[in-house]
């Protein structure tokens, strides 16, 4: 028998664990969860928590979706529909394909909190033995009583018209926002806490006996005095602010034949649209270029699909009223140089005046404040802070809304009542001090956006400042995925009538738009930390919390360089 001359193999056995050796101690840097501000949400003007709300949608958790815009919005329905939706401006998404329809999320989130009659949630704050007037029923109205409500003050408002909703009823025409949505999502607030009284005009006298009862008065009376061409003739030109209120009510007269609108901003196009649905052929006349127009870009196309046509750079001179409609006068211009606001310049040009002759001219041109009581006084004791003042007295009367604004949109107006719910809160339990602290704690990123869950420590009150880039994001997780399209009528078709001209998602259309987002700057479970760690020390505790054991971790970073959306950091250890 010939022997074997491989040697013997000895495996090595240990019986013992080896968690006594704590490899954390070979470690300079640790792991941190640290989730962070998604660039959407400090883009948008009512802070809501965007990324959270299309991670639930995308698990099909709508109720719980919807519940996450309430805490910062109580327009989603409304906001889903007029909403300029400059987060989707800035979404990271867009670097790789195209950004999350974040808007129509929104709407598809908003329409099924409406359908499922969900009711806003219960106020979040202690409650306070302090009442607050508000004057004026609009979006910033609405937002200031429902988050005073929200933070255990009495809210009530007291609206001129018949119905409440200011702009959102009776500037915004149906087929943009349609009455019963609208009125739903008030109904709501009201069914919060908010007492809203309709029919109650107020004036400097009843503004004073308010002042008596009320520990504040906020004033958000909105923009209602029509801003003047400061032309000739210019009692034959009809407001169209005025003219789209009649619209709303049923009582205006319709328009037929060439009719003509002044204007580049979001009252001319609606205007504009309107009269297309009447019978009109509309023709916006405008003293600048077509891509200095202020209305909202998707306005301005659906605008130009439907038929309505934009005549650039003309500037009404005059206007005159004879039996057969109205002449009107206008001066050619040229665009020169950007001017101190930012925006390219108009000036005459070397041509002559032209004729142009209409059935109607009707002025879209905006508005301004009604009365000087509507916007504070140059008081040394005021606080000004980004989107309201609040003036100290007796009572404290601070004002909200487009007169503070720099902006005038729906998000802003609701951005504007939630900073005036927060500095009253601060000023009524911490004083005058503490208000301006108060509201920065609680900004979404760099910018002038709150939060009231911030405000009131919510979990987002632990969420880092820094905004999320597309750097940050790890792609290597992502596909390339083609944006939802939008459902919406023919222009043709929407042209023929009131109808909603854009619709909401399908379900299934809106779960695979929501599973789109990178979710920028939090964790959704996807647990790449814990599958990529080497020294498996990634723990997952009661709901789903990660957490690092420091004692195994030796610091290697591989878990924060596999995170997709930048929920972790490395930092240095302490000395």
């Amino acid at each position: 028998m010939i022997a074997s001359l491989r040697p013997t193999l000895l495996f090595p056995v240990s019986r013992t664990s080896t968690e006594a050796n704590r490899t954390g101690s070979w470690r300079f840097v640790r792991p941190v969860y640290r989730f962070k501000t998604a660039p959407c949400s400090a883009a948008c003007p009512a802070g809501i928590d965007i990324p959270t709300v299309e991670m639930l949608a995308s698990r099909g958790q709508i109720h719980d979706a919807w519940a996450h815009i309430c805490r910062e919005n109580p327009f989603p329905a409304v906001c889903g529909r007029v909403c300029f939706h400059p987060c989707e401006d800035a979404c990271n998404r867009a670097e790789l394909d195209a950004p999350i329809a974040i808007n129509a999320l929104e709407r598809y989130i908003g329409d099924a909190g409406l359908a499922a009659c969900s009711p806003l949630v219960s106020p979040a704050a202690a409650l306070l033995q302090r009442e607050v007037a508000i004057v004026g029923a609009g979006p910033a109205g609405l937002a200031a009583g429902y988050f005073l409500t929200q933070l255990g003050i009495s809210a009530e408002i007291f609206e001129s018209t018949e119905e409440p909703g200011g702009v959102l009823r009776w500037g915004i025409p149906s087929y943009r926002l349609p009455k019963a949505v609208l009125a739903a999502e008030i109904d709501r607030i009201a069914a919060a806490g908010v007492k809203i009284h309709c029919n109650r005009p107020v004036n400097p006298d009843t503004l004073a006996e308010m002042a008596a009862r009320y520990d504040a008065v906020l004033v958000g009376a909105g923009l209602a005095a029509p801003l003047r061409l400061n032309i000739s003739g210019e009692a034959s030109i009809i407001d169209g602010l005025a003219f789209l209120k009649q619209v709303q009510a049923g009582s205006a007269p319709v328009a037929s034949g060439e009719v003509a609108v002044i204007g580049g901003g979001n009252t001319a196009i609606d205007v504009a649209r309107t009269l297309l649905r009447q019978g009109a052929r509309p023709t916006i006349v405008y003293r600048r270029r077509r891509q200095d127009m202020p209305a909202f870009g998707h306005e301005i196309a659906a605008a130009e699909a439907e038929g309505v046509r934009i005549v650039e750079l003309m500037a009404p001179v005059s206007a005159a009223a004879d039996g057969n409609g109205v002449r009107m006068t206008l001066q050619p211009m040229r665009a020169a140089e950007v001017g101190a606001d930012g925006r390219v310049r108009a000036v005459p040009a070397k041509q002559p005046p032209q004729e142009m002759r209409f059935k109607a001219v009707f002025s879209g041109i905006g508005a301004g404040v009604a009365e000087p009581w509507h916007r504070p006084a140059d008081e040394a004791d005021a606080i000004r802070l980004s989107h309201c003042a609040i003036c100290r007295g007796t009572p404290t009367v601070g004002y909200i809304g487009d007169p503070v604004t720099a902006e005038n949109s729906v998000a802003h107006a609701i951005g504007s009542g939630k900073q005036a719910a927060i500095a009253l809160h601060a000023l009524f339990t911490e004083g005058p001090e503490a208000v301006a602290p108060a509201v920065d704690r609680c900004r979404v990123g760099p910018g002038p956006a709150l939060s009231m869950e911030i405000y009131l420590n919510g979990e987002r009150s632990r969420r880092n400042g820094r905004v999320v880039t597309f750097a940050d994001v790890n792609t290597d997780y992502f596909l390339r995925a083609e944006r939802c399209a939008i459902p919406a009528l023919a222009p043709a078709a929407a042209a023929n009538g009131f109808e909603e001209a854009v619709a909401t998602l399908k379900p299934r259309d809106a779960l695979a738009e929501a599973a789109r987002c990178f979710n920028c700057g939090i964790c959704n479970d996807c647990d790449n930390c814990r599958i990529f760690c080497p020294e498996q020390t990634i723990l997952v505790g009661e709901g789903g919390r990660r957490s690092v054991d420091l004692d195994y971790c030796k610091g290697c970073g591989i878990c924060t360089v596999e995170c997709p959306r930048c929920a972790m950091d490395m930092e240095e250890e302490s000395a």
